[in-house]
């Protein structure tokens, strides 16, 4: 109990004072890390490629790992916070972040690799929902918490733009391997400054956790992450290897649904779910996820290797995107004000979809205006949609369920990049290799077209080995392929999010600061009745009590004030 009112006093004093804003400094920093290490190995791709010489299937390995083991682990580590402390689980996370950079710095196999870009989704899967928890719990009031959430997205935002800048000068100078080697004097520092300044808090729920549950849910998603990522491989839908895994995980994940539903305190309570505003931000997330990512790992491809730009430049030029998306988090609480959920995630929708049409205008040779205004269309359109997405979705629920909440978004973010990936990757290749399919009638070898089919990259080498004229056919052929396959890309991409686009009308069409959620209202009506003052003296008694003193009201009495604004509860 001591232990208990401690970490409630400190949480408490985090919330209602200046330092919330200190939490938030060290938030964003935590995220600015996980995000970083999300993007930066996309411009080693090609020298991962020459040095470890991985398969096709081993290379895009290298590059889901991290964000589909991630993925699958977050609803287990999101509702663990809830139960034994979100900074507890935070702080554990630091330290194997760093530990797992060190052995993928110093991989000297693609098995290695792998494996410590698995062991780092383990680490980003026990930072990212306690990150996004904590800002839920410090900041009750929803005006602030959306100017929270505008900073938030926009670090992330930075993260992961920057990530390519970062990591093209790392390779450019170095090895490949230095992309990884940045996080651990970074995690150095924010162990120790997580560890003073971070509030503990824990969920409203004192039931046993449920582990089977939470490992269910975690063979579930990866199971059907698994599923698609082998046809991103190019795999049949109908072969063993793909269909097994989808399936498998999921019947996990509709076994998970049916135990979450029956139990007393469940991980994830699924009538999150019935509320609309809920279930469309989820999905949005995942639509806007799937986009980005996919879409970002092609781009860094058409600008090293058909355009020829090295890693430095490539990263600097996708630095218009980060800026775009820094404004759109920084203005993202006064235009969710103005402009409601609904039409900010639509709209946000409409105008990334804009921008990936008008990338469809590139072709094989370097266009910078055209590609400097798609990307900044692309980052604000994105950036909008998920500041909506995330801020709708987090003010559904109570802060004792923040925790589960979290892990739903993260995990809807982390499975619509490895979904991109693997969907964006799988039209690529169904496009790019029929390109190459005439080649032997021009007397290159059937086996190195074959090879050549896999990827421009490998294309690129072959055609260095054969030389000559045959060479510099096969080199122009697959580069052509390549500009058509990512034109039939952008045009599903473009489809894809104007689907998002539609999914955002079931959106609330006002920020809604004042209006109980009927979660809220269930959980607050015992409590708040029984502290209601029913004559002069019980208010004066009420006033006069110790801040969170009473029948186990959940936020000291002088922050009703701030509630009856816009924390989400109602003004009584």
């Amino acid at each position: 109990m001591t232990g208990t009112s401690t970490a409630v006093s400190r949480l408490r004093a985090a919330a209602d004072g200046a330092n919330r804003w200190v939490v938030l400094v060290v938030l964003c920093f935590s995220l600015l890390l996980v995000a970083l290490d999300a993007t930066v190995l996309h411009v080693a791709v090609p020298a991962v490629t020459e040095d470890l010489r991985p398969s096709a299937v081993g290379l895009l390995w290298i590059v889901d790992a991290y964000p589909l083991v991630c993925a699958s682990l977050l609803i287990l580590f999101g509702t663990l916070g809830d139960r034994i402390g979100r900074r507890r689980v935070l702080l554990i996370g630091y330290a194997l972040f760093g530990a797992a950079s060190a052995l993928a710095a110093t991989a000297d196999s693609q098995g290695m690799l792998i494996a410590a870009r698995a062991l780092l989704g383990v680490g980003g899967a026990m930072i990212m929902p306690a990150t996004l928890s904590i800002l839920r719990q410090v900041f009750p009031d929803r005006r602030e918490r959306a100017l929270a959430i505008g900073v938030w997205t926009a670090v992330a935002a930075v993260g992961a733009a920057t990530g390519p800048v970062i990591g093209g000068f790392l390779v450019e100078h170095y090895w490949w391997g230095s992309v990884f080697l940045i996080n651990i004097p970074l995690m150095a520092l924010i162990l120790p400054l997580g560890r003073w300044l971070l509030p503990e808090s824990r969920g409203g729920d004192d039931g046993p956790w449920d582990v089977l549950g939470a490992l269910m849910a975690a063979a579930g998603v990866l199971g059907v992450v698994l599923g698609v990522k082998r046809i991103g491989g190019g795999e049949g839908l109908v072969n063993t290897a793909t269909l097994v895994p989808l399936l498998v995980g999921a019947a996990l994940l509709a076994l998970f649904v049916r135990r979450q539903k029956r139990r007393t305190h469940p991980l994830i309570d699924i009538t999150m779910f019935a509320r609309p505003a809920f279930t469309t931000s989820v999905g949005c997330i995942v639509l806007a996820m799937l986009a980005l990512v996919g879409l970002e790992l092609i781009a860094v491809q058409y600008l090293q290797l058909v355009l020829g730009l090295s890693p430095l430049e490539t990263g600097l030029r996708l630095l218009p995107l980060t800026f775009a998306a820094m404004a759109a988090g920084a203005t993202g609480s006064y235009t969710l004000r103005r402009v409601g959920p609904r039409r900010m995630v639509g709209w946000g929708f409409v105008l990334t979809a804009a921008s990936v049409l008008l990338l469809t205008l590139m072709g094989e040779h370097d266009r910078p205006a055209l590609l400097t205004a798609a990307f900044v269309l692309l980052g604000f359109g994105l950036q909008s949609t998920l500041f909506g997405a995330y801020e709708s979705m987090l003010s559904e629920v109570p802060a004792e369920r923040a925790g589960g909440a979290a892990a739903i978004g993260e995990t809807s973010y982390q499975l619509g990049a490895g979904m991109g990936i693997a969907l964006l990757g799988s039209v690529m290749n169904a496009a790019y290799a029929p390109g190459l399919s005439r080649l032997h009638e021009e007397g290159v070898p059937a086996s190195a077209g074959s090879a050549a089919s896999h990827s421009l990259g490998e294309a690129y080498q072959v055609a260095g080995r054969l030389g000559g004229p045959m060479g510099d056919l096969l080199r122009d052929t697959a580069r052509h392929a390549f500009v058509q396959g990512l034109h039939i890309t952008l045009l599903v991409s473009a489809g894809l999010l104007l689907l998002g686009a539609l999914a955002a009308l079931r959106l609330p069409r006002v920020m809604d600061c004042s209006t109980a959620k009927a979660s809220w209202e269930s959980q607050a009506a015992v409590p708040e009745q029984a502290t209601a003052p029913r004559g002069p003296r019980r208010e004066q008694r009420r006033r006069q009590a110790p801040a969170g003193q009473g029948r186990g009201l959940p936020l000291p009495a002088r922050r009703e004030p701030a509630e009856a604004t816009g924390s989400g509860r109602a003004a009584r």
